[in-house]
């Protein structure tokens, strides 16, 4: 028996949106905590030539949901608009993309499988399936992101590990 689209990819994106918005707030509580300030840790940085922390946090639902409905138009190019600004707004974009996620209907999703899809920046192409477009270059870049976000919050102090990068797993029960 072969494994579907949706079940290759959705339920992780599910997954570690959740355990980012464990991370967002745990980061949020440091930051009370500690008096730093929200922005010093939204506004963070690995290096100065890298994006911040809230940059990483929309491209994760970017490189999930977003990559999902270009599959559906078949046209995938980066969000250019600037990402949330404080906590609340950032953890609303995270539910609003795994609230998405979990209402999507698998056969859609698995309906797309061979479809033509292309990405696109400037004046830079390049040309996909709908599942290799899912698989091989929006998944690593979710969790790119994703753990990009986690990094920078452990850089800046926020006391988090292994199990806080995970989330919820899917155990049996």
């Amino acid at each position: 028996m072969g494994i579907s689209l949706h079940t290759a990819i959705v339920p992780s994106f599910i997954q570690m949106l959740g355990a980012l918005s464990g991370l967002l707030d745990k980061a949020e509580a440091f930051a009370a905590d500690k008096g730093v300030p929200a922005d010093e840790l939204i506004q963070a940085r690995l290096i100065d030539d890298m994006l911040p922390f809230a940059y990483q946090v929309k491209s994760a639902v970017v490189h999930s949901l977003g990559a999902i409905e270009g599959v559906r138009q078949g046209l995938f190019a980066p969000d250019m608009t600037p990402p949330p600004a404080t906590f609340a707004a950032l953890r609303q974009r995270v539910q609003d993309g795994r609230d998405a996620l979990a209402a999507l209907d698998p056969a859609e999703l698995d309906g797309y499988v061979g479809r033509d899809m292309r990405f696109e920046i400037g004046e830079f192409r390049l040309d996909f399936t709908a599942e290799n477009f899912l698989l091989g270059f929006s998944q690593p870049n979710f969790y790119f992101h994703v753990t990009t976000a986690y990094d920078i919050l452990r850089m800046k102090g926020v006391p988090i590990g292994k199990l806080d990068f995970m989330g919820a797993m899917p155990v049996r029960r």
